[in-house]
């Protein structure tokens, strides 16, 4: 039996939403960190540190596997990071209204010290946004928390007309990269789960 646990270090309800939803035992701890990004820092490299300084911060146990992750929405050059206000995000969502725009997130996993990164990149368009549209969109809430102020999970699923790429990795914890980390790390995803499969 595997002795290794799983620990998120992040306080998301999407992130804990995938883990649960793959069976996954896990605990977790909310992220301290500064996301302000660097003078002249890319994107790329931005949720790669961020993802990285989150691992870090959380408390290191015996047999634990630590998750970190970053999310980012970028277009063209411009990062959006969370709206801080409703005005925010009806700015944000009038520049990505009719547009393509890149969803990036890192995956970071510490295990004894060892750090090892993924890096999901997902291509999503939108659909042009009326201004009612989005204010109808901003005054439900959803926008607080969430990179370029929309969880595509929710509401904003109304606004993509189309995506290529992760779907889980622009819902903020991308299935794919964390499974193949988790798996180096010797911890395999279908002998981890609690599921005991469908009974008719």
């Amino acid at each position: 039996m595997n002795k290794l646990k799983l620990h998120l270090a992040s306080s998301s309800l999407r992130r804990h939403e995938i883990l649960n939803a793959l069976g996954l035992p896990f605990s977790w701890s909310a992220s301290d960190i500064d996301e302000t990004p660097l003078d002249g820092e890319a994107a790329e490299p931005m949720v790669m540190r961020l993802a990285i300084a989150k691992a870090r911060a959380a408390a290191e146990r015996p047999s634990t596997v630590i998750l970190g992750a970053d999310t980012a929405v970028v277009l063209d050059s411009r990062i959006f990071g969370k709206a801080a206000s409703m005005d925010e995000a009806m700015e944000m969502l009038a520049c990505l209204s009719g547009r393509a725009h890149r969803v990036l997130t890192a995956v970071a996993l510490l295990k004894a010290g060892v750090e090892d990164t993924a890096l999901s990149c997902t291509e999503v368009r939108f659909r042009e946004i009326s201004v009612d549209e989005a204010a109808a969109y901003c005054r439900s809430g959803e926008y607080r928390g969430k990179a370029g102020a929309y969880g595509i999970q929710g509401l904003a699923g109304v606004f993509v007309e189309s995506l290529s790429g992760s779907y889980s990795g622009v819902v903020g914890l991308p299935v794919y990269e964390t499974a193949g980390l988790l798996r180096a790390a010797g911890m395999d995803i279908l002998r981890m789960t609690t599921f005991q499969g469908l009974r008719s």
